[in-house]
């Protein structure tokens, strides 16, 4: 127990100043790593300053498990591709298939705004376009969905713990995907800018998403971290780069006409933000 008190608090208070915590490790998470710890630069970049309790700070510290453990899928079986991750990321894919691509960005776009308490922020939009906020299920309400309307009806008890936020974002993940998510973000542009935090997507059905989780460079160059679920809801996964074994699991920005990842090609164009807090 004491050992597991330690790694919890290792994880909240790994930086001055830093008020975040991971909020569903537990006792399986005992022996977990970080990314920014485990995974080290390509030779001469150098990773780039992140802000204090900011969204790309928490992302390249998200714990990761033992190197060389197999993706599983929500139901405990293994994913029948294992060579598309590099490492596995301590983090529960849930016991139901909703966590897949989009929803996993969701996910940690929302765990990171938890832990700070930044409630209000909370909030995406179903595919019909309704929106839902984290706010309104804490005080309560729940969705009725009939067909494309959907109403809030004051149903439960008040209650903005962590457990009721879980079944929360199980919640936006049955009606919201990579359509919704992606006619919500900011379109990038030019995909120079990039910054951790950020999001490849390409809404549809199927669509898909992928978020940068950490960035380092060199001479002008940007090299970048990768991070997917995918179909059926999986773990959650650090993508190996399958075009360049060298420089794997890191991607340089623009080295090649599109975006190619192990299971999913994208355009540079398909790079997109999340909306500030407040927005």
């Amino acid at each position: 127990m004491i050992r597991i008190l330690l790694i919890l608090l290792l994880y909240a208070m790994h930086l001055p100043g830093q008020d975040y915590r991971y909020n569903w490790l537990n006792s399986n998470s005992a022996d977990s790593t970080e990314v920014v710890a485990d995974i080290k630069t390509l030779p001469g970049f150098s990773r780039i300053a992140a802000e204090d309790n900011g969204f790309g700070d928490w992302l390249r510290h998200l714990p990761l498990k033992k190197a060389g453990s197999p993706v599983r899928l929500y139901n405990g079986r293994l994913k029948a591709n294992q060579n598309a991750q590099y490492r596995i990321i301590d983090i529960d894919v849930g016991r139901s298939d909703l966590q897949q691509c989009a929803d996993a960005v969701m996910r940690l776009r929302a765990e990171y705004l938890y832990s700070g308490k930044s409630f209000a922020d909370i909030h995406f939009k179903f595919t019909s376009g309704h929106r839902a906020e984290f706010v309104k299920w804490a005080q309560g309400f729940r969705p009725r969905v009939e067909g494309n309307r959907v109403s809030w009806l004051k149903s439960a008890a008040s209650d903005s713990g962590y457990q009721n936020f879980r079944k929360y974002l199980d919640t936006v993940f049955m009606y919201a995907g990579s359509y919704s998510l992606s006619r919500e973000m900011i379109d990038l542009r030019p995909p120079e800018n990039m910054a951790v935090g950020d999001v490849f997507i390409q809404g549809g059905f199927p669509g898909h998403a992928v978020i940068v989780v950490d960035m380092a460079v060199h001479n002008g160059k940007k090299a970048f971290l990768l991070a997917q679920s995918y179909m059926p809801a999986q773990e959650v996964h650090i993508l190996k780069n399958p075009y360049n074994a060298q420089l794997s699991p890191w991607y340089i920005l623009k080295e090649s006409d599109k975006l190619y990842t192990p299971e999913w090609t994208f355009d540079w164009a398909d790079l997109k933000r999340f909306r500030q807090a407040g927005d």
